[in-house]
């Protein structure tokens, strides 16, 4: 196993040394250089060392491959845009302007998914990250999706707030998700001048 390698990071300009200093050769700063680890590089095979990995076989885009299946919703226009409906394990993205109709959307397909509008019902949760639970309830009982069999939940993602819990629902709809700032960060960025 190779040694844990350190080097000296200075804290003023972001230069880094192999060994300690008094001062930094690159800004002039004194007492400015921290030890850090050295990140691990990329394994030996990704490195150019020589050793022998697996080959990449490359293809063209032509040529014969299975169709991902997918779960039709029951809403053909949604089920078109998606083309032919939602593919198992994948991610989606729905955006657009503020009152579009971006949650309303999602809670009709996740109601139309838990009542089996498109086939089989699905158990299905529906997480609103910036509306209560009373809106989404007023929201279905107007849609007229109230009585579908749909778990919801109100709440924020956030570094000091992880989940307690975890839905026992197969597919999870997570609506109105906004950004927020990295508590992590020392600075935030400067808008263009």
């Amino acid at each position: 196993m190779a040694r844990a390698r350190s080097r000296y990071v200075c804290q003023e300009c972001g230069s880094i040394h192999l060994q300690w200093a008094g001062r930094c050769d690159a800004c002039g700063g004194w007492n400015s250089l921290i030890e850090e680890a050295t990140p691990e590089g990329p394994p030996k095979s990704l490195s150019g060392s020589g050793a022998k990995g697996r080959k990449i076989e490359f293809v063209g885009l032509q040529g014969q491959s299975e169709p991902a299946p997918r779960r039709l919703t029951g809403i053909a226009e949604f089920d078109r845009v998606c083309g032919g409906g939602l593919v198992p394990g994948s991610a989606l993205l729905v955006g657009g302007d503020p009152g579009i109709g971006k949650s309303t959307l999602l809670l009709q397909v996740v109601a139309a998914l838990a009542s089996g509008r498109g086939g089989a019902k699905l158990k299905c949760a529906y997480i609103s990250g910036e509306e209560a639970i009373d809106q989404v309830r007023l929201r279905a009982a107007r849609l007229d999706v109230a009585a579908a069999p749909v778990e919801l939940a109100a709440a924020t993602i956030s570094a000091t707030s992880p989940p307690r819990s975890k839905p026992s629902a197969a597919r999870i709809w997570w609506s109105s998700i906004r950004s927020r700032p990295c508590i992590w960060t020392r600075s935030t960025p400067r808008p263009a001048r």
